[in-house]
Formats: structure tokens, sequence, C-alpha cells
């Protein structure tokens, strides 16, 4: 074992001397285009988007759940399965600084863990017999998935660029549209079957459980810790893995992913652009929470059988998770993500307004079809919004601890607005959902007027940048503390005025003066 740890190790070194003596302060390394796609290439192969979308499949079926016999078994009132929901947001919300572990443990290590923990949480309300166990079960399941369904966005932001995290951001976040499409038919055909020795919705719990236990064995062995530490990268791609890394934090010799500079966090916690998306967030899963965990039961009132009631709530999904990956792109390509949530937010609220407003079986059904297409893409947009706009590590590790402490608090209010005495239309819940949709697109214009502000006055004190599409310059950024996101060539993106760049303004620590505004 030591044999392959001290050849490793050497083999680090021998990497880290060659970009050195390759790569002078003045200027960033040539590399071949070629063989950067091809190294991005294989960092997207090897990053297991799968494990997201088990991540929210474990958390969504509980919907399934319900309507498949569970609250009948449990002996549960609207009041009792509101409170499952809720537990579940509560013990997010108190572990989600956990986060932050991401920089401290090696990845792997931390997403092993996290992902063991909520698999085992999830499979074990099979074998809840009552109210308390199942919310047992439910309290687990969140403060596992508080850092890990959150720190994956954190762990792409150590693998990728700027202009290439939205998308990656993106297929990560689709999966939860997918995979509660999955979810659906899964139970669909579960619920259809007839089981003698155990209920139905046990199966769903344990069947969904499962797998997720395998994963988080193979997070231990596959999922790698940074691009320049990958097993899978050849010694010239380890390289070119190191010269990224380079134009992300300005020098080959940082700590990541270990350790947090509280200065840094400071800065995040100062920045009111934190608290606008995490607002956002906020609005966003008021609606986000309530969808996938009612739909079954809004399908069922609709007049569905409870059966087809569970495969009708796929096909919205999966239009959704199509829309996330269309929209990540377009908002990426052409940094316009603030006008993407603002076309996304008025499509959920145009869905939840028909939901409201009509009694017709056809209408309130194409209805679920914008919601799920507006609200779920519209996540999928605020987060690498977050990640795009923040200086360091230890700021993006901060600011999307801010964003989903905020953010999940909207779970606490979108589950308990469809209480049963008020169906089978649950207008006021509809409506509620529209009006937080419509905030959130006001506040999307908001804070892309903000930072168009912010880089016009940084065009004035550091020059309009050229056409380099927010990719920096080294040497100038080393003297500004070494970091492409935090030079002089640091921009907010997503509301593309003032200049071509990618992040939000420089943060000098010793400097008061940019502490504001970064």
């Amino acid at each position: 074992m030591s044999t392959k740890m001290d050849t490793a190790h050497d083999r680090k070194l021998d990497v880290e001397s060659q970009l050195d003596s390759r790569m002078p302060e003045e200027s960033l390394p040539v590399i071949d285009p070629e063989m950067e796609r091809r190294v991005v290439r294989k960092i997207d192969k090897h990053l297991m988007p799968l494990i997201i979308g088990l991540s929210y499949l474990d958390r969504s079926n509980i919907g399934n759940a319900k309507i498949a016999g569970m609250e009948d078994d449990l002996h549960l009132d609207s009041d009792s399965y509101e409170w499952l929901l809720t537990i579940f947001y509560i013990s997010y919300i108190v572990f989600e600084p956990l986060v932050l572990m991401w920089k401290v443990l090696p990845p792997h290590m931390w997403g092993a863990i996290t992902v063991m923990g909520w698999a085992l949480s999830a499979t074990l309300q099979t074998v809840a017999f009552n109210w308390s166990g199942m919310m047992a079960a439910r309290f687990f399941l969140g403060a596992f998935e508080a850092s890990f369904a959150p720190g994956i966005t954190f762990l792409l932001s150590f693998f990728y660029l700027r202009n290439e995290l939205g998308l990656r951001c993106g297929f990560y976040l689709g999966a939860a549209p997918l995979a509660t499409c999955f979810a659906g038919a899964l139970a669909y055909g579960i619920t259809s079957g007839h089981f003698h020795s155990i209920a139905a919705w046990r199966v769903l719990f344990l069947v969904e459980g499962l797998p997720a236990i395998l994963a988080g064995v193979l997070t231990w062995f596959l999922m790698p810790d940074s691009p320049e530490k990958a097993k899978f990268l050849t010694k010239e791609e380890l390289l070119v893995a190191q010269a990224r890394k380079v134009r992300q934090v300005g020098t080959a010799e940082s700590g990541r992913p270990h350790g947090i500079q509280w200065l840094e966090v400071r800065a995040a916690l100062l920045d009111i652009k934190n608290w606008t998306t995490a607002l956002m967030y906020f609005s966003c899963n008021v609606s986000f929470a309530s969808l996938p965990v009612f739909l079954p039961t809004i399908l069922a009132a609709m007049g569905y059988s409870k059966v087809n009631a569970q495969g009708l709530s796929a096909p919205p999904y999966f239009l959704a998770f199509l829309v996330v990956i269309l929209t990540t792109w377009l908002a990426d390509k052409y940094s316009q993500r603030g006008y993407t949530i603002l076309v996304l937010s008025l499509i959920g609220a145009a869905g939840y307004i028909m939901l409201a407003v009509s009694s017709s079986t056809g209408v309130r059904y194409a209805g679920v079809f914008l919601a799920a297409s507006g609200i779920f893409p519209a996540i999928g947009n605020i987060l690498p919004w977050v990640m795009n706009n923040q200086g360091s590590e230890s700021k993006r590790g901060t600011g999307i601890a801010i964003l989903n402490v905020v953010g999940q608090c909207g779970p606490l209010l979108g589950t308990r607005l469809y209480p049963s005495s008020e169906g089978p239309y649950f207008k006021k819940g509809m409506w509620i959902c529209a009006a937080f949709m419509l905030f959130n697109g006001a506040l999307a214009m908001a804070l892309r007027f903000r930072m168009a502000f912010e880089n016009r006055k940084l065009d004035e004190k550091y020059g309009v940048l050229g056409g380099n599409g927010g990719d920096g310059n080294l040497a100038k950024n080393l003297k500004y503390g070494g970091r492409e996101n935090d030079g002089p060539d640091f921009r907010s993106r997503g509301s593309a005025l003032g200049s071509r760049g990618d992040l939000r303004p420089p943060l000098d620590l010793l400097d008061p003066e940019s502490l504001w505004i970064d």
C-alpha cells in the first residue's frame, strides 16, 4: 500500500515540477485546445451524475408512498404527513453548514459518508411502523442530504472553469426532475403489483433506497478529489489539469481541497448578492418542494386512479430535465442567466395560475408541465449563478451554504400549502406558488442590474476587459490576490453588461474598499 502511495506522490510532484518549469508567472501556459477538451470530456465521464439523481429520488418518493398505502398503514392525517415533510427540511437547514466539510476532508471520503448516510436513512423508512419512526428516518435523511446535494455543486467548481460550470450544474441538477420522473414510473410499476407479505409502499422505499447504498461504496473508490489528482488522467492530461487549476486559483501550490479561509467566509457573509440569490432559492423552493410530494395526490384528486396518478406524475419531470439542460447551456453561452431565470419564473407562474383557475383535467395537467418546466430549470440556473459569482473556494462554499440555509426554509412553507381539506383543487396553494415564482423573477432582474452596475464601476476602475471571455491575465491577477476570480478581470457573470468578464468584483482581503463588492 505504501509503495502505491509513494508512487502516486512522486507522480504528483513530477507533474508539478514540470508545470512549474514550463509556466512563468508572466503568462498563462499554452494549452492545446484539443487536449483540454479531452481532459474535460474525461472529467465529465467520471463524475457520476447518477449520485445526485439518487439523492433526489430518495427524497421525493414519499409522495408516491403516501398514495400507495403509507397514509393508511401509519394512520397519518394531513398534519402528521406534512410534519414528515417538514422535519426533513428542518434537519436539512440545521446541518447545511457541513457543506464546507468538502474543503476539510477529501471529497471521496466526505461524499461516501454522506451518500451512505442518506442511503441508509432512506432505506430504513421501509421498517417504520408508526409516525415517530418515520419522523426519525426523515430527520436523518435530511441531515445527510444537507451536505451532499449542495456539496456536489460545490465540488463541480473544483473541476470546471467558470464558462463550463453552468451546463455541468445543469446536468447534475437536471437529475432531480429526471430522477423524480423515474421515481414516478417505478412507483407505478411497484404499486400496480401485488405483494402478500409486505406493503407496496415499503417495497417502494426498499427498491429505491438499496441502490444508493451501493452508490455510497462506489463513491469512496471512484470519486476524484480534484482534477489534478484524478487517476483516470494520463501524465500529459494531468499537466493540463494543473494549468487549468492555475487559471482558476493562480498557483500550482493551492491547498485544495483542504482548508477554509475564514476571512473569505466573512466576505461572503457580508455580500448582499449572496442573500439575494438565497431569497430567490427560497421562492423557488416554496413551489419546488410541494410539487413532487403532492403531485400524485393532485393527480388522484383530478379523477385518476392512484396507480395511474403514479405514472402520470413522470412525464412533466422528463420535460423539466430537458429544459434544465437547454437553459443552462444557453445561459452559459450568452451570459444571460438573469433573463433566463426571469423567463423560467414566468413559465412556472403561468403553470400554477392554470392550476388555480381551471377545473378542467386537461388544462390542469398542462399546467403541471409548465410549472415543472419553470421551477426546476430556474433552480438549475440559480445555483451556478451563485458559484460563478464567488471569488474563491471558501466563498463558494459559504455562498452555497447561505443559499441552502435560507432557501431550504422555503419547503417549510411549501409543504404545508396543500391540506387535504382544500382538495381537490388546492387553489390557495396554487396562487401562493404562482406569486413566489413572480417574486423570484423580480429578484433575478434586480440582481442582474446590480451586477451590471458593479461591472461598470469596475470597468471605470480597471478598464474594460478585452475579448478573453473572462479567463483573465495570470500575471495581473497574481498581483491582485493570485486568482482569476479575484483579480481586476473579475466581473459578475449573468448580466452581460459592461464587460464580457465572468465573475464578480475583485477582493483584496486587506482592502476594505473592495470587501463589499466581491
